[in-house]
């Protein structure tokens, strides 16, 4: 991203400081104001934003105007950044250090937010749309499973109803599924081997191979720590976000709002509203955690990014950010 950015007050450039102390200086309330117009949404929003840092390392580390933005567009979008609700996440991305081929810098070395849609961001943007009278995603257990027709569109559930016992049987494969108020209904379901290959082709952080030793025991507790990835944290999670993404996408009618989320899915906001990132990242949506924030370490397995356009910045051009 431009390291000249008229946005970032020298303060920020020249030392360390708190991100309550950025999104306080006059151009992040600047910025915040032409964008959301109304004072009491501004200082509301003012609120979230810094608690969601505040309890969060990793975003610590990020750009702020990052973060700024990527929380601005899902203010717009009316989802929460609040972990506890998994609507939204803004997930750090680091970028290397950039040279010519005279080895002059041309992009420092940075830590980013991306704008994450999450597993019920999801849900809440398609039942907001008033199209979908249903929708829904969830593991499938041994035992539940008595048949799937793809041609048809059918499937036959049988849903374990001792909480206790389904727990502890292992996933066979996932589920998702929609109806309109028309009555217009699509179902999908993949096995957890096809998710697996999934997750093996488009997560750069995720091995199937290695998921399979952890589950046989076989990856000790003390190297534990190499797999970062919730692919591995949160398997059935992850994947219950990949199932809803993959139906919505091919079947499911987007509102303007669903369309603009998941356009931005996995992406950096920049100036002017453009979102950046390779054709990896944009697979790459389903790192996104189910249920919490990425922490640091997946940061550092993503795939790096294509560089921002290098141009100045006002903050009049953040208000293009919500409205288009």
């Amino acid at each position: 991203m431009p390291v000249n950015n008229q946005l970032i007050p020298q303060q920020e450039q020249k030392r360390k400081v708190g991100f309550s102390e950025v999104i306080n200086s006059i151009p992040y309330q600047r910025m915040i104001a032409n964008t959301l117009k109304d004072r009491a949404t501004a200082n509301r929003f003012i609120s979230s934003i810094v608690s969601a840092v505040a309890t969060s390392p990793a975003l610590q580390e990020c750009t702020p105007k990052t973060v700024v933005s990527a929380a601005l567009l899902g203010e717009g979008l009316k989802l929460s950044p609040s972990p506890q609700l998994g609507q939204f996440y803004m997930v750090p991305f680091k970028q290397k250090e950039k040279t010519d081929r005279n080895g002059n810098v041309i992009q420092q070395a940075c830590t980013n937010a991306t704008f994450v849609l999450g597993y019920k961001g999801y849900i809440q943007l398609a039942t907001r749309s008033g199209e979908y009278k249903r929708i829904n995603a969830m593991p499938i257990k041994e035992g539940e499973l008595i048949s799937y027709n793809p041609f048809d569109d059918e499937i036959e559930l049988e849903y374990i109803q001792n909480d206790e016992l389904r727990e502890g049987l292992p996933t066979i494969g996932y589920y998702a599924m929609f109806e309109y108020h028309n009555g217009f209904k699509k179902v999908m379901y993949w096995s957890k081997d096809k998710m697996l290959a999934h997750a093996d082709k488009y997560s750069p952080a995720f091995s199937a191979q290695a998921f399979k030793n952890i589950e046989e025991g076989k990856i000790s507790e003390r190297d534990m720590w190499k797999y970062s990835s919730f692919w591995y944290k949160d398997f059935d999670g992850m994947a219950c976000k990949t199932m809803l993404r993959q139906l919505i996408s091919k079947w499911g009618l987007m509102s303007i709002d669903m369309q603009k989320a998941f356009d931005a899915d996995g992406g950096i906001i920049g100036d002017n509203g453009e979102v950046t990132f390779s054709d990896s990242e944009r697979e790459g949506a389903d790192e996104a955690p189910a249920t919490e924030i990425i922490e640091a370490e997946i940061a550092e397995e993503t795939p790096e990014p294509t560089p921002e356009p290098q141009e100045q910045a006002s903050a009049d051009d953040f208000a293009h950010l919500i409205n288009g």
